[in-house]
């Protein structure tokens, strides 16, 4: 077995990886380290659970062990960008932990909240800053932050900034930048305009791919629905109206998708709200504020803006929209049945999403049962799933794990 013992981590850092009860590093932490260690750009595709932080926090707390130096106002180490305050928070509370045997100086900044104690924070320098794009810029536009001889840079959520609205600003950011330095990309997704912006970034960087094993949560009964498209919000108020769903956390592919199914619900008198990336951090925060202490039913989210939502007690993850990758599918349900509770997986299925559920169906390898007994059943989307017949009035997709309850005639 591979340990961090085995990493050329120096003293300090291996007591504070010993203290906080870790002895073998996460498949990313293993691959980027050494990389990172010899000074290495890298490009990093991993989601959050992976363990990517401590896989960036460790070796750059190495470099400021080996390599130290004064630090004058404003002047700025290391760079960590983030596309939330609370993903800032966290990965601050990283660098403390890890860095508890050591002195260096950190600081956190972010919008949503008076800038007199960051800038105070400031003040004297740091080695480490981690900060979310529009308070950075406009700390740096203010003079409070200089870039100039920074030696590390981190961008974070690469994909979230993306669809956060954050890219132009974090573009601004990059243009600030001293050309020489260490530079470190991580992304859960590489859409287009993240491997652009990767090109443009990292010099020969090594590239590490960790994916968390695609397993759903045992205790989730997932369910289909084949319905029309046009249907599908009548469908989703038929379900919430019929007193079984108490909470549910609802997924669409789109952010405009997103607030249009809201603003249905709402109109439907049934309690509802979105969270996205264009949505700011105060709205945000409400919505999840609302949704968490029961103020409202349903939640619409998008997949990369509900990273992170950990909410107790949701009955319900409904798929409005079947995610075109089946990943994001595992990560939608996981939101269920959480804390050893039980829950309900439904997702809606109309004619053109029928690949989708079959490449769900191949990367799970758990059966999805499929209900006809709603009002909008649609047999166009039904049969365009190859079936098997079976007796007893039932039929199963058996070659795809699919079990096929029919509609009460």
């Amino acid at each position: 077995m591979f340990l961090f013992s085995d990493l050329d981590l120096c003293p300090q850092i291996q007591k504070a990886i010993e203290a906080a009860g870790y002895k073998a590093p996460t498949p990313i932490q293993e691959q980027a380290i050494p990389h990172l260690l010899k000074g290495r750009d890298l490009l990093g595709i991993a989601q959050t659970g992976t363990g990517k932080t401590a896989a960036f926090a460790l070796p750059i707390l190495d470099y400021f062990y080996r390599q130290q130096r004064g630090i004058y106002r404003g002047l700025v180490r290391c760079l960590i960008l983030t596309p939330t305050r609370e993903l800032a928070a966290q990965i601050a509370d990283s660098f403390d932990k890890y860095g508890r045997n050591q002195r260096f100086r950190l600081a956190v900044v972010f919008g949503g909240v008076g800038q007199h104690k960051q800038v105070n924070a400031l003040s004297r320098g740091v080695d480490v800053l981690v900060a979310t794009p529009g308070r950075l810029l406009d700390l740096m536009n203010q003079g409070f932050i200089k870039l100039n001889e920074l030696e590390i840079f981190v961008l974070d959520e690469a994909d979230r900034m993306l669809d956060m609205g954050f890219i132009h600003d974090v573009r601004k950011v990059i243009d600030k930048l001293p050309a020489k330095r260490q530079s470190l990309l991580f992304s859960a997704t590489m859409p287009g305009d993240i491997a652009n912006l990767a090109k443009t970034i990292l010099i020969e960087p090594v590239r590490v791919a960790v994916t968390p094993p695609a397993t759903t949560v045992d205790t989730v009964e997932q369910k289909v629905m084949f319905v029309e498209r046009e249907k599908k919000s009548y469908l989703l108020t038929t379900l919430l109206r019929n007193g079984s769903i108490t909470t549910a956390l609802v997924f669409t592919r789109t952010k405009y998708g997103a607030d249009k199914l809201a603003r249905y619900l709402y109109k439907s008198s049934i309690s509802a709200d979105s969270i996205h990336g264009n949505k700011s951090q105060n709205a945000r925060e409400h919505a999840l504020h609302s949704f968490r202490t029961g103020k409202i039913q349903v939640l619409v989210a998008t997949d990369i803006a509900a990273r992170g939502i950990d909410v107790p007690g949701v009955s319900h993850v409904i798929n409005f929209d079947i995610p075109n990758e089946a990943e994001s599918y595992v990560h939608r349900i996981g939101r269920t049945a959480r804390a050893g509770l039980s829950g309900i997986a439904i997702s809606f299925c109309d004619v053109e999403e029928k690949q989708y559920l079959l490449d769900i169906q191949k990367l799970t390898g758990v059966p999805i049962q499929v209900i006809e007994d709603h009002p909008f059943h649609s047999e166009a989307a039904a049969k365009a799933m190859p079936a098997k017949p079976v007796s007893q009035g039932r039929s199963a997709y058996r070659s795809h794990g699919f079990t096929h309850q029919r509609r009460r005639r």
